[in-house]
């Protein structure tokens, strides 16, 4: 029988909410805060979760670490809403943690960007193929950050494995997705707009069905009017929640995007919902910057 992932398409085509990973005086990862944090994303309204994302601090999590929030969302999902979980680093790394995940049930897992300095085409099709060859059960979304990515390359990779179903995209530039798109395949894969609420109602045009939000941790509710507004083809009232979430989205991707993290966290934080440290390569919000971001997140929360 051959397995359509009818589920893992449709829990992509929605606001797929990255949690963030709080942490604990000590500096270890809090379980207790973790599971508070997924369960309000849940009672929110949020039906896809994808642990150990960028927002989630993948890259500054030990392996153990990324194993237990894999298994702390799975446990807080139970039976209804999908996991992707990420996986990356090199591929016995990414291919055990993509077993991991399938062991614990989750549905799907959302294959980082090679972190390499020599990034050929054909080694991207190379590096996706062994670890979706490795849990052919599971639906895998990669998630492409490189512009010099053709849609070729994408077809490529899914001809010889049909369990690649989805593209978290994350160039910032909305042409360019609608090209890569056709060129792979416009209604062989989900597309998810990879840059979060910001950059929505542009790729939706373009052929995206969902996005993905880091904002989400802090007021679902906004994230949810949004997408509602874009499969309903409602542009201006889209663009209603663009304009309410601009400046917050504005001081994420200040200077490189080096707050996108910190300034979640500190809007949790100011709600009272998890501390507001981060790991080094990441900042806290220096305090002059704190009162802006409390502001729009009890604005939400109102």
């Amino acid at each position: 029988m051959t397995t359509t992932f009818e589920n893992q398409r449709t829990a992509l085509a929605d606001v797929v909410a990255i949690p963030v990973t709080p942490f604990a005086e000590d500096g270890s990862v809090d379980p207790g805060a973790y599971r508070t944090l997924l369960r309000r994303l849940l009672d929110g309204g949020v039906r896809t979760l994808t642990p150990n994302g960028n927002t989630g601090e993948f890259y500054a999590l030990t392996p153990e670490e990324r194993r237990l929030v894999t298994e702390l969302t799975v446990d807080a999902a139970g039976e209804g809403p999908a996991v992707l979980v990420g996986v990356g680093h090199d591929v016995p790394t990414a291919v055990a943690s993509a077993r991991h995940a399938r062991d614990l049930g989750a549905q799907m897992v959302m294959v980082h960007q090679p972190v390499h300095p020599y990034v050929s085409q054909s080694g991207w099709v190379d590096y996706h193929r062994a670890i979706a060859e490795a849990v052919p059960e599971l639906g895998v979304v990669p998630y492409i950050r490189n512009a010099q990515l053709t849609g070729a390359r994408l077809a490529e990779l899914a001809d010889a494995c049909p369990n690649v179903i989805g593209v978290k995209y994350a160039v910032p530039d909305a042409a360019r997705f609608a090209a890569f798109a056709r060129d792979a395949g416009l209604d062989r894969f989900v597309w998810v707009a990879g840059l979060a609420e910001p950059y929505a109602p542009s790729y939706f045009s373009a052929g995206a069905t969902g996005f993905t939000s880091g904002l989400v941790n802090v007021a679902p509710s906004v994230s949810l009017n949004m997408i509602d507004a874009l499969r309903s083809g409602d542009y201006p009232a889209a663009m209603k929640v663009w304009e309410q979430i601009r400046r917050f989205e504005e001081l994420r991707a200040a200077n490189g995007s080096a707050n996108n993290v910190t300034v979640v966290k500190e809007a949790l934080a100011s709600l009272g919902l998890c501390r507001r440290e981060v790991r080094p390569p990441s900042r806290p919000l220096p305090e002059s910057e704190r009162a802006e971001v409390a502001a729009i997140a009890a604005g939400w929360s109102a």
